[in-house]
């Protein structure tokens, strides 16, 4: 075996791809899903000479429909289940839903109606498929259907706010309510089941037609998640749920007070003596959905921003080292194939960087962060690497138009020195931008789908630090315009992406 400094398992080919999360594709629904409309993108993106479709977390999401704060780091979101899927396989009769409250109950009766019709009804191989499919994903999905059924149980509170028994998991409590509980669990593994086929026929359609799928992995779950519930020996956090310490990061250029995500930190003492266990079979997960996955703030990975639990903000936190070149030491020895992207963004560290390094990971550059006017800007494209990856922006940006606009965001002149343009506002501003990301030595190019829209602010899908109004945006196909779609695959000609 190789050692894992040795291994590179990156298709380094030289290509581009466009990041949008599946929640934004068009449909009749309050959000995307990965039905028609996902193979229709696929199709998109083949036709126009684009090899890669990035995309954000795919697991459940709270309320505020954070990708990054899930209920599990195994499941798919149910709310990307395609109901014409369903309908298509004639599991789903929709005109025998009756109840139509708001669309978000509607889709789960939806779902409801198909699961019942499903296990009444299904081909035996179909159950076969069902039965595979829970042995194959034993180490996650027991725990995760249970937790979702109690979950409803009680009002979808979370975990650490239920009664004493179930909170502390007292195993006989647990073993009663998962008899109680038997048909909302069969339901769960039924729902999961089917996000999990969707998306195998998605990967495989994207195979056939040449893209790559590109995941991401947020480095913290949420403390309201099955992991957390079920696995917390793996985590900084008592029986009852309470945290000394939680996860964040300090003062940056989103936040003069830092951001204070909350998640609970880990154990990595007991995750060391376990083997990295919980790591391993959550890429496990991960390298069945993507042929590509980033981790999300790498750099804690060399050290986490513990912030006291007490503190209202992250200003008054500290790095603590953890052992991630022992975890990724680990996770090489047990994979064949790794192609790990490193987020490497933020306040970045000589120890970061030599902890890239030595895995050999893929880092970011992300050109709306290049024009400061300092020439050692890493993120300028004659700073770029071939082992980069270039973006004009990332979710958490602005998009390129809405950045723009506004000169206090970069310095103009520079800028327009820097491209030799005379003029770099508006449109001619984001084609600018688009063919420094081409152009970059970069192995790949990423840019979000907003940019190639010519989309402005209103299109922004995340703002960092806050917690409502994101998430939401999604695209629709009269807003292409034909004839920049042209210059774009020019672009890619030119510069042999």
């Amino acid at each position: 075996m190789q050692k894992a400094s040795e291994l590179s398992s990156i298709n380094r080919q030289r290509r581009a791809g466009i990041l949008l999360h599946p929640t934004s594709l068009p449909g009749p629904y309050t959000n995307g899903d990965i039905g028609h409309q996902a193979y229709r993108f696929i199709e998109f993106l083949h036709s126009n000479g684009f090899k890669v479709w990035q995309m954000l977390p795919l697991g459940p999401t709270h309320d505020d429909k954070s990708p990054y704060q899930c209920l599990s780091a195994h499941a798919g979101n149910p709310a990307l289940i395609s109901l014409d899927w369903l309908v298509d396989k004639g599991w789903l009769d929709t005109s025998k839903i009756k109840f139509k409250k708001s669309q978000q109950e509607y889709r789960a009766k939806c779902l409801e109606w198909a699961g019942g019709y499903f296990y009444q009804h299904a081909e035996s191989e179909w159950l076969d498929l069902l039965d595979e499919f829970k042995k194959n994903h034993h180490y996650w999905l027991e725990d995760y259907a249970l937790f979702i059924a109690l979950k409803k149980k009680f009002n979808h509170q979370p975990w650490y706010e239920w009664p004493n028994d179930y909170r502390q998991r007292k195993q006989k409590s647990l073993s009663l309510a998962s008899k109680e509980l038997s048909d909302e669990i069969k339901h769960v593994e039924f729902r999961q089941f089917i996000f999990f086929q969707q998306w195998h026929e998605i990967r495989a359609y994207a195979k056939q037609h040449d893209v790559e799928l590109f995941g991401d992995v947020p480095i913290f779950v949420a403390k309201d998640s099955a992991d957390v519930w079920s696995k917390r020996d793996n985590f900084l956090i008592d029986q009852d749920g309470a945290t000394e310490v939680i996860a964040g990061v300090p003062p940056d250029a989103f936040s003069d007070t830092g951001q204070r995500w909350g998640n609970p930190l880990f154990d990595w003492e007991y995750m060391q003596q376990n083997e990295f266990a919980w790591w391993l079979e959550r890429f496990r997960t991960q390298l069945e959905l993507f042929d590509m996955v980033r981790i999300d703030h790498f750099r804690g990975l060399q050290a986490c921003w513990v912030i006291p639990e007490n503190e209202k903000t992250a200003i008054n936190g500290k790095w603590v080292e953890v052992p991630g070149k022992e975890l990724l030491n680990s996770i090489y020895a047990n994979f064949d194939e790794l192609p790990l992207v490193a987020e490497d963004l933020g306040v970045i560290t000589d120890e970061v960087i030599a902890l890239k390094n030595y895995f050999k990971l893929p880092g970011m550059k992300v050109l709306q962060f290049a024009f400061d006017g300092n020439p050692t800007n890493p993120h300028l494209p004659h700073q770029h690497h071939e082992r980069d990856i270039v973006y004009t922006g990332t979710h958490d940006n602005n998009t390129t138009l809405g950045w723009i606009s506004d000169s206090k965001n970069y310095n103009a002149d520079y800028l327009m020195e820097y491209t030799n343009q005379t003029d770099t506002e508006g449109e001619n501003g984001v084609m600018t931008m688009i063919r420094l990301a081409f152009a970059s030595v970069s192995f790949l190019c990423i840019v979000p789908f907003q940019d190639i829209l010519m989309l402005g602010s209103r299109a922004r899908m995340n703002m960092p630090g806050t917690t409502s109004g994101n998430w939401l945006w999604r695209f629709q196909w009269n807003e292409l315009s034909q004839e920049r779609l042209l210059n774009i695959k020019h672009l890619l000609t030119l510069y042999q992406r």
